[in-house]
């Protein structure tokens, strides 16, 4: 074989190894979009869920200020309201 040939059939290897590397780099781009479509979706809730829960520790509750007692209730009279339809 002559030298060139060689050179040839070495170089045609380099440039098949080349495109192979190419096509796999690009077969694993879905993947990656999904991944940082994941990552971001994540970081989104990630900080919503921070600042929900800053919000709910920073603004002061008012319950204190109602009174749920039902004792208001238990004093009442069933006798007061006579409904004697048969009269």
């Amino acid at each position: 074989m002559d030298r060139n040939k060689i050179e040839e059939l070495l170089e045609l290897t380099r440039i098949n190894e080349m495109i192979e590397k190419k096509e796999a780099a690009n077969a694993k781009k879905p993947a990656n979009v999904v991944l940082w479509c994941l990552a971001v979706f994540g970081a989104i809730a990630a900080v919503a869920t921070i600042a929900y829960l800053v919000f709910d520790y920073m603004i002061p509750e008012y319950d204190d200020d109602y009174d749920f007692d039902d004792d208001d209730f238990d004093d009442f009279d069933d006798d007061f309201v006579d409904l004697d339809l048969e009269k």
